[in-house]
């Protein structure tokens, strides 16, 4: 029997400088980051190992870690590297990433989304 499994964190909270005005990065800001991983292994094969799935509490202080790492200009910069991070893991095979900013009046968010596969 094939299994499709994901792990998904929701909206992680993550403090960063970026924008592309100087004065926009000078500031930091919290964005939000979705991450929905498919593994490479069904749950059903995990036999209640965490070893033989992704630690999702290391992955999001993983996440927060890059996020504060260095300034970047562009929410799409931090889609692609969060999704670098995660597929360096052996039992991700498929990631999809959302990345919310709070900037423009008049919106909820303004967000990017990326696919990435091994």
């Amino acid at each position: 029997m094939d299994e499709t499994c994901q792990i998904e964190i929701r909206r992680l909270r993550v403090k960063t400088f970026i924008g592309v005005p100087d004065e926009e990065r000078a500031t930091g800001q919290e964005l939000r980051v979705t991450v929905r991983i498919s593994t490479r292994y069904g749950f059903s094969t995990m036999e209640d190992e965490i070893s033989r799935t992704i630690d999702y509490a290391a992955l999001a202080t993983g996440i927060q870690a890059l996020a504060i790492e260095k300034p970047r200009h562009l929410i799409e910069t931090l889609a692609s590297d969060v999704a670098d991070l995660i597929l360096t893991d052996p039992l991700a095979a498929v990631v999809d990433v959302t990345v919310e900013k709070f900037i423009l009046p008049d919106t909820e968010c303004v967000a990017v989304h990326l696919k990435k596969s091994r």
